[in-house]
């Protein structure tokens, strides 16, 4: 059976879809104090990076931006005891201590990749709170986890796929839903 993209929002959307986001992060922070933003590798970076530049247009401060790798904390990745998760590809070059950290990523599907970026973080130090953006959340947890920011909610069958494409990474700005 042939697979079927059907085009859910393109790069106008986009944009319009993380500027609110951005607007609403502002809004429950009550603005830009003790805030940092945190991408999971890999388009949670850039779109954490996209969010900060809003807010410097919006309000002229500069949002520290960091990079998570969450590759060791998956839970479908099996250590022995004298291994010891390292932080691969993780740039946070600032301290999150008593910060409000917003964790960046493109699709929120079962969490599991949101707990592990929980739990990368918490290995890093103790924020003040730890709040979720995502571009798509399609449904389906498997943890009890939600986005507090959410561009679109796409509810999708667990046969189904959420496509996000950008620029940076795709050199395409777009979300489909593939289907078959």
């Amino acid at each position: 059976m042939a697979k079927e993209e059907i085009l859910i929002m393109d790069a106008a959307t986009m944009q319009r879809s993380l500027t609110r986001v951005t607007h609403e992060i502002l809004e429950r922070n009550g603005g830009t104090e003790n805030l940092i933003l945190v991408g999971i590798r890999t388009r949670g970076i850039y779109l954490a990076e996209r969010i900060a530049q809003n807010i410097k247009k919006f309000e002229n401060v500069e949002v520290p931006v960091g990079e998570l790798d969450i590759t060791l904390y998956r839970d479908d990745q099996h250590f022995t005891k004298e291994q010891e998760p390292v932080l691969n590809n993780t740039n946070i070059p600032f301290s999150i201590e008593g910060k409000n950290v917003v964790l960046v990523d493109d699709v929120l599907f079962t969490a599991r990749t949101i707990r592990a970026g929980m739990d990368a973080i918490m290995d890093i130090g103790r924020p003040k709170r730890i709040t979720v953006a995502v571009l798509v959340d399609r449904g389906h947890r498997e943890l009890p986890i939600k986005a507090d920011y959410v561009g679109k909610n796409i509810p999708t069958s667990t046969s189904e796929q959420i496509s996000v494409r950008i620029t940076e990474v795709d050199e395409q700005e777009k979300v489909t839903l593939i289907k078959g």
